[in-house]
Order: C-alpha cells, then sequence, then structure tokens
C-alpha cells in the first residue's frame, strides 16, 4: 500500500509510520514541523514539508495514495482556548483541505479524532452514540471535522473513518506540546524537578498506550466509514496515575495542587467494544508495562 502520513513528524504519527513500514507499505509523511521533530521522522519514509492549511491537491496527484492517516493538529486544549481561530484553522480547514485532495484520487482517509474531548463530562464510559459536548475549543473543532468527513462520506460515496483516541501516552510524547500529564510526570521527574495536578487529582482519564493506537490506526482501513473509541476503557485519577509514575520511576516526591484548568473535563472514559467487536482490535499494553517502557525512553532520550 502506498500512504500519505499527515503528522508523521509528530507523537502519534510517526509511530503510525513506523508501523506502516514494518509491514513493507510505502510512506509519504506531510509535516510542516512546526511541532514535529526531525528525529522522529522514520527512517525509509518520504518526508514532505508542507502545511496542511494549504491546498494539498497537487500533492496527492504526485504521490497517489491508496490511504491517508490524517494526524496532523493542533493537539493542546489550552492552546485551543488561547487561540481559538488557529485551532480552527489547522483542526477544521485543514481536514477540508485533505479531505478534498484525498478525494481527487480516491484515497480513504483514516481520521483522528479525540474522545475525552469531544463527549465533554461523562456520567459513565461513553460509547459512540454517547451525547457529544466538548467543553474546549479543540473539542469543538475536531467535532466539526468528524462532521465534514460524514458529509463527504454522504455526499461523495467515500468511506472515510474516525477514530477517537483517549489520553494517548508513550514515547515521543512532548511534554510541552500536546500537554500529555504522562510526558510531564517522567519528564520532571527524571530531572528531580517537582510535579503539579491542576486539581484535586481525582478527575479521571482513560489512558492507552501509542503503540496500542498505531495498531488501531492500521486496523480502521477493515471497514467503511463509521466512528470508533479507541482508548484502555480503564479509568484512572491522575493522583494514582502520579502513583504509579513514581513507582516505575524509583524516584520522586508527592505532587504540589494547582487550580484546576479551564477546558479540562473531570470525568473521562472510553467504551471500547465498538473497535474489538468490528476492528477486532484490544489495547495490549497495562498502564504500568507502558508508564515503564515511556520512562526508558525518557531517561534515554
Amino acid at each position: 500500500m502506498r500512504a500519505i502520513v499527515t503528522g508523521g513528524a509528530g507523537f502519534i504519527g510517526s509511530h503510525v509510520a513506523d508501523a506502516l513500514l514494518a509491514r513493507g507499505d510505502e510512506v509519504h509523511v506531510v509535516d510542516n514541523m512546526a511541532t514535529g521533530k526531525r528525529e522522529n521522522l522514520p527512517a525509509g519514509a518520504e518526508h514532505h514539508e508542507r502545511d496542511i492549511r494549504e491546498p494539498l491537491e497537487d500533492l496527492f496527484d504526485e504521490v497517489r495514495p491508496d490511504a491517508c492517516f490524517h494526524l496532523a493538529a493542533q493537539a493542546d486544549v489550552n492552546v485551543s482556548t488561547q487561540r481559538p481561530d488557529y485551532d480552527a484553522e489547522v483542526n477544521v480547514l485543514g481536514t477540508i483541505r485533505v479531505l478534498e485532495a484525498a478525494r481527487r484520487v480516491g484515497a480513504r482517509v483514516v481520521f483522528s479524532s479525540t474522545g475525552g474531548a469531544i463527549y465533554g463530562e461523562c456520567d459513565r464510559p461513553a460509547d459512540e452514540d454517547y451525547p457529544r459536548r466538548p467543553l474546549s475549543p479543540y473539542g469543538t473543532a475536531k467535532l466539526c471535522a468528524e462532521e465534514y468527513l460524514g458529509t463527504w462520506n454522504r455526499l461523495h460515496g467515500t468511506s472515510h473513518v474516525v477514530l477517537r483516541f483517549a489520553n494517548v501516552y508513550g514515547p515521543r510524547q512532548d511534554s510541552g506540546l500536546e500537554g500529555g500529564v504522562v510526558a510531564i510526570f517522567l519528564e520532571r521527574l527524571a530531572k528531580d524537578e517537582p510535579t503539579a495536578i491542576f486539581g484535586d487529582g481525582e478527575q479521571t482519564r482513560d489512558f492507552v498506550y501509542v503503540g496500542d493506537v498505531a495498531r488501531a490506526t492500521l486496523a480502521a482501513l477493515q471497514v467503511d466509514g463509521g466512528a470508533f473509541n479507541i482508548g484502555a476503557g480503564v479509568e484512572t485519577t491522575v493522583t494514582e496515575l502520579h502513583e504509579l509514575c513514581l513507582r516505575v520511576a524509583g524516584r520522586g516526591e508527592p505532587p504540589v495542587y494547582a487550580e484546576a484548568r479551564l477546558g479540562d473535563v473531570r470525568r473521562s472514559v472510553l467504551e471500547v467494544s465498538r473497535a474489538a467487536r468490528e476492528l477486532r482490535w484490544r489495547p495490549e499494553v497495562s498502564l504500568e508495562d507502558g508508564l515503564r517502557r515511556s520512562w526508558e525512553w525518557t531517561t534515554a532520550s
């Protein structure tokens, strides 16, 4: 298969590109390097330094991909509250550019959306039909982009797929970009710096390892359209996460607590049985094992 991976020099995108190359696919990475890192670019992939906010038809016409894994995004909730116009330019307009370029060559799009940010507060594990009530511009933009995919499927007869990720963590996550709490905790523990929890620490999240997410992203090509939650399906408090981070690091002090941040939800956990049933995908890496792998990468990099 010939594939384009947008955001392929970023955290999740580089793992997806690695997984494609490992099975022998031809991979083209599209990344403007605004937040992507050259050390994340997989050997064997061809890099096209392009911005998804600009037209991409010429590139898709040249590459003629069978599939496009659209992972380029503005992925920080805090940035979205401070710069909602920029967030929408990347996450909405950028997605439309990808859809239009893919339509010209008949490429299937697998779109990386977000579970926690589009469902908002959850009173139970959210399945794919759970009410979508985002509390941040980031969640709203991702939900809007999902609707564009659905419209393209109805209007043009395409079969693009939406994957709603839980809180993804693992090697290559940048503590300053995605705002990943795991990366932040482990980086500060590695530097023997104090750690902070925003809020009371009882807020819950669904943490899923990036390698499992990459497998799910490739598995999405098996289905003709639809939306799928991709998570561990396990609720973990931020305080519990911090304790696990201390355990795998073998060091560190209790965290300090700070005021909760605007746009952060209280409870977020996904129901993932549809992915198990239709994608034949299940998460394989436990949280403690994934944290250990992340710690080893943090201390080695």
